[in-house]
């Protein structure tokens, strides 16, 4: 059912600026009947409206269940999260469905396209859930795609184009509502080299041109690098915050990029291990195996290289 929003697009521009988002002392406990997580640990995060930055940290740490929480995707256990002057954990499920819809774009480590519609009925999608009249919503998408370089696929489906295309295409969805904040998790984990680079300085671009705030939650020392702030995530906990400007005194630069890169290094065989796994037990294909083996080596190859570029052993 179309939500009847009050949204104000405009066909060729935005007009809603970031908001600033607060985390206080945010908790999330899952349970079961057999045991009980605790994903997230007493989070307390500032985003300045309008910031774009970067929550690194290995596989479990709590990262895409921090961004759920500011989405309002999922609710926390207890704390409580502030979007602009708005307090999330306080809404009813009917407002949070509306929340999200207006407010959030988000975009995903797998696109998300729906794949029996082209690109530009998918940008157009969120615009139509919202009760955005035809003659705007489609003169809107081709304005979105044209921002993201693909106005000569407009009329291509998913499995047309190529996995950075989709992640443009997931972009333009994402702004189509003209929301305030970007949530981008794992954005380029399917992309090589060339293509993660060119999302990359896509995501910040809104920041910077268009005043979004834009969260990313990766792996990617090559994507943490890039924004302003770079949030260090472990077992549920920030355990530091940095911004790429203030460590550039000699050294000190140098040492903390080269950490995060090993760190990333030395999680890689552990991806390949448990592909292997996968393989043994007849959970992927052989052709599954070979398609996310050859990107995790051209990940390894790539921040390798980065290792060498700035000096480290």
């Amino acid at each position: 059912m179309a939500k009847k929003l009050e949204l104000g697009l405009k066909v060729d521009s935005f007009k809603r600026p970031g908001v600033k988002i607060v985390t206080s002392r945010l908790i999330k406990i899952y349970k079961t009947e057999a045991y009980e997580v605790q994903a997230l640990r007493g989070v307390d995060l500032e985003v300045e409206a309008g910031d774009v930055v970067s929550i690194m940290g290995p596989s479990g740490s709590g990262k895409t269940t921090l961004l759920n929480m500011i989405g309002g995707v999922d609710r926390p256990t207890g704390g409580k999260v502030y979007f602009g002057k708005l307090e999330l954990t306080s809404l009813k499920e009917s407002d949070l469905e509306i929340h999200r819809l207006a407010n959030v774009g988000y975009v995903f480590q797998t696109f998300n396209l729906i794949p029996n519609l082209t690109a530009l009925e998918n940008v157009e999608l969120p615009m139509a859930i919202a009760g955005v009249p035809k003659s705007i919503r489609v003169r809107r998408a081709k304005w979105l795609l044209s921002l993201v370089n693909l106005s000569d696929k407009l009329h291509r489906y998913p499995d047309e184009l190529s996995g950075g295309e989709q992640q443009r295409v997931a972009i333009a969805t994402a702004l189509a509502n003209d929301p305030p904040v970007i949530l981008a998790d794992e954005p380029t984990a399917e992309l090589d080299s060339d293509t993660a680079r060119v999302v990359i300085d896509l995501l910040t671009s809104l920041s910077k041109k268009f005043g979004k705030t834009v969260i990313i939650a990766t792996h990617d020392p090559r994507v943490a690098i890039k924004t302003n702030k770079i949030i260090r995530l472990e077992d549920g906990l920030i355990t530091g915050t940095y911004t790429p400007l203030e460590i550039e005194t000699v050294g000190v630069k140098h040492v903390t990029l080269s950490e995060l890169v090993k760190m990333r290094l030395a999680s890689i065989q552990k991806e390949i291990d448990e592909l292997m796994r996968q393989l043994r037990e007849g959970k992927i294909t052989i052709e599954q195996f070979v398609s996310k083996y050859n990107k995790i080596k051209n990940l390894e190859n790539a921040l390798k290289e980065l290792l060498s570029s700035i000096g480290s052993p």
